[in-house]
C-alpha cells in the first residue's frame, strides 16, 4: 500500500515533462473559462483531461492536480502585486549538515551561509518586495492571508502536504500557486529552480483581477466609527438624543454589515469615492443598531456586548425613540448622497425592503414566543432569512446597487445573502446550545428546538410544547441529546454553508466572488 501511495504523489523527474503538463493545463483552464477557486472534484476532473491529451497515466494525476489548481489562480496571483505576495519555503530544503540559521516558532531564519538554495530564493523575493517565511505546512500562510498581511502565495511544499492542504486553501480562497518537491523526503530536497524563479518574477497588471485587500478595508470601515467622526457625519452637535445614537454606535459589534457593503461597493465601482464609501458603511450599521435597540426593547434583553442596553439605563421610550432616529438618519443620509437619481432611488428601494421582510420575521418571532408555540424547522429557517438573511442582503445589495452592479450579479448577492444569513444564525444556535451557561434560555437555540419538534411524532411533540411552555429546560435538553439533534443541526449548517459557496460560485465579478469566499471561510473556519 505505502509503494503504491509513493507512486501516485510522483513528481515527473524530467523539466520537459512537467512543463509539458503545465502548459497543458493552461491551455485547458483558458479554453475552458474557468476561474477560482475550483472544488476538488473539478481539479481532479481538469487534470484527468491534461493527462489524456499528453498521453500519460494516473502516476502523475496527483501532481497535475496541483498544476491545473496552478492555473486557475495564475491569473490573480500575477495580478497581484510582489509587495502583497507571500514566498513560503520548507525547511527541508536547507542543508542539514552545513545549515548555520536558527528556527524559532515561526520558523527557520536564514543564516545567509548559502549552503543550499533557500537563501538565493529568499534574496531573490525580498529584492522584490515579497514577505517570506520558511516554515512547514500552509497553516500560516492561509492565516496571513487572511488577516490581510499578504493577499497571494507562492509556496513551495512536497506534494503530501499540497495535497493535505487542498480543502484549507480552496474554502479560504487563498490564491496560491504550490510548487512541489521534486521528491518525497524531511530533508535535503530540492525544487525546480528555474520553475519557482519564473513564477516569482512573473506579474501582469491587471486592476480588476487584483484582490481586494479585505483586511485593509475592514480597519478602513472600523475608522469610520469614531466619536469624532460620527459627530461630524451626523451633525449631532449636543442634541441628546443624538448623542445617545452616536454612543450606540459605538457599543460593540464587529461591522461585518458595513465591510460587505463596503467590499461590494469597491468590487463594482468603477470609480470609488472616498465620501460614498464612509457614508454606506455609517447607514448600514445605523440601521443595524438601529434593529438592535428596538429588539433589545422587544426581547425585554438587559445586556448587549457586556454593557446595559439602553432601554434599561435610559427607559423603553428613549430607546425606541433613539432608534427611530438612527433609521431616520439612515434614510436621510443614503437619500442625499452624490448619486443619479436611479441609483438612489434602487438604493431607498434595497433598504426599505430588507426593513419590511426584518420586520416581517420579528413579528412572527414575537408571536410565537407570545403564544408560547415552537416553529417548525421550514417556518424557523425562513424567519432566520427574513432577519438575518435580509440584514446581510441590506448591506450586499446597498452596496453593490452604488456601484453599479448589473441585475444578474445582485439577484446572485440576493440568494447568497438568505443561504449565508441562515447558515450565521444556525451556527449562533449551535454556539448557545454548546457554550450555555447560567443565563441560557431555551429561546437562546430555537433551530434545535424546532428539530427536535420535527423529529418527534405527534404525541411526543404535544409532550415537548407541554415541557417548553412549563420551561423545563434540562428534560428538553437530555431530549436534544438522545435524538442526536446537535448532530442534525451541524449537518444542516454544513448544507447551508455548501449553498452560500455555490451561489458565489455564480458570481462574474471575480473580486467580490473571492473576497465573499473568504469571509465564508474566515466565519465558518471552527
Amino acid at each position: 500500500m505505502k509503494k503504491a501511495r509513493e507512486i501516485l504523489m510522483e513528481v515527473p523527474v524530467e523539466a520537459k515533462v512537467r512543463n509539458g503538463l503545465m502548459k497543458a493545463a493552461r491551455y485547458l483552464v483558458a479554453e475552458k473559462q474557468l476561474r477560482p477557486p475550483g472544488d476538488y472534484n473539478q481539479i481532479r476532473g481538469l487534470a484527468d483531461e491534461v493527462l489524456a491529451i499528453c498521453g500519460y497515466d494516473s502516476r502523475y494525476r496527483e501532481f497535475t492536480m496541483v498544476i491545473c489548481g496552478n492555473e486557475l489562480w495564475r491569473p490573480v496571483v500575477e495580478a497581484t502585486p510582489f509587495n502583497r505576495r507571500l514566498l513560503l519555503l520548507p525547511q527541508c530544503l536547507r542543508n542539514t549538515t552545513e545549515c548555520q540559521a536558527v528556527i524559532d516558532q515561526l520558523g527557520l531564519i536564514c543564516s545567509g551561509c548559502r549552503q543550499c538554495s533557500i537563501d538565493g530564493f529568499l534574496e531573490t523575493a525580498e529584492s522584490l518586495g515579497y514577505a517570506s517565511l520558511v516554515a512547514e505546512g500552509t497553516t500560516v500562510a492561509v492565516s496571513l492571508v487572511q488577516e490581510g498581511s499578504v493577499d497571494a502565495v507562492i509556496g513551495v511544499s512536497c506534494m503530501s502536504v499540497l495535497e493535505k492542504s487542498f480543502e484549507t486553501v480552496s474554502r479560504a480562497a487563498v490564491p496560491v500557486i504550490g510548487i512541489p518537491l521534486l521528491f518525497e523526503g524531511c530533508a535535503n530536497t530540492d525544487v525546480d529552480r528555474t520553475w519557482l524563479n519564473r513564477e516569482l518574477t512573473n506579474y501582469q497588471e491587471d486592476e480588476i483581477l487584483r484582490p481586494l485587500p479585505v483586511s485593509e478595508l475592514k480597519n478602513t470601515v472600523q475608522e469610520f466609527f469614531t466619536y469624532d467622526n460620527l459627530c461630524r457625519v451626523f451633525q449631532a452637535g449636543s442634541d441628546k438624543t443624538g448623542q445617545l445614537a452616536i454612543q450606540s454606535m459605538l457599543n460593540g459589534g464587529q461591522r461585518i454589515r458595513p465591510l460587505l457593503a463596503s467590499l461590494a461597493y469597491k468590487a463594482y465601482a468603477a470609480n470609488c469615492s472616498d465620501a460614498v464609501l464612509e457614508r454606506l458603511a455609517v447607514i448600514v450599521e445605523s440601521f443595524h443598531k438601529a434593529s438592535l435597540i428596538h429588539d433589545d426593547v422587544e426581547d425585554h434583553d438587559d445586556f448587549r456586548y457586556g454593557v446595559e442596553t439602553l432601554h434599561k439605563t435610559s427607559g423603553a421610550e428613549i430607546a425606541i425613540n433613539t432608534g427611530d432616529y438612527l433609521l431616520g438618519k439612515g434614510y436621510q443620509m443614503l437619500g442625499t448622497l452624490p448619486l443619479a437619481p436611479e441609483i438612489i432611488a434602487a438604493a431607498l428601494n434595497v433598504v426599505s425592503s430588507g426593513h419590511v421582510d426584518l420586520s416581517l420575521g420579528q413579528g412572527t418571532d414575537l408571536m410565537a414566543s407570545s403564544d408560547q408555540e415552537i416553529l417548525s424547522l421550514e417556518q424557523l429557517l425562513h424567519l432566520f432569512g427574513q432577519k438575518t438573511g435580509a440584514a446581510i442582503r441590506v448591506a450586499l445589495l446597498l452596496g453593490a446597487t452604488v456601484g453599479s452592479a448589473p441585475p444578474e450579479e445582485l439577484s446572485v448577492l440576493f440568494g447568497f445573502s438568505q443561504y449565508f444569513g441562515i447558515a450565521y444564525q444556525i451556527r449562533d444556535d449551535l454556539h448557545e446550545f454548546r457554550e450555555q451557561d447560567g443565563l441560557t434560555q431555551l429561546g437562546d437555540y430555537p433551530l434545535l428546538l424546532s428539530l427536535l419538534a420535527d423529529h418527534t411524532d405527534a404525541a411526543n411533540r404535544a409532550f415537548l410544547l407541554k415541557l417548553y411552555r412549563s420551561g423545563s429546560k434540562k428534560q428538553i435538553d437530555a431530549l436534544i441529546q438522545e435524538y442526536g439533534i446537535e448532530n442534525k443541526a451541524g449537518l444542516l449548517l454544513q448544507e447551508y454553508i455548501r449553498k452560500s459557496y455555490a451561489k458565489l460560485d455564480e458570481l462574474k465579478n471575480l473580486k467580490m466572488r473571492l473576497s465573499l469566499y473568504r469571509i465564508v471561510g474566515k466565519t465558518f473556519e471552527n
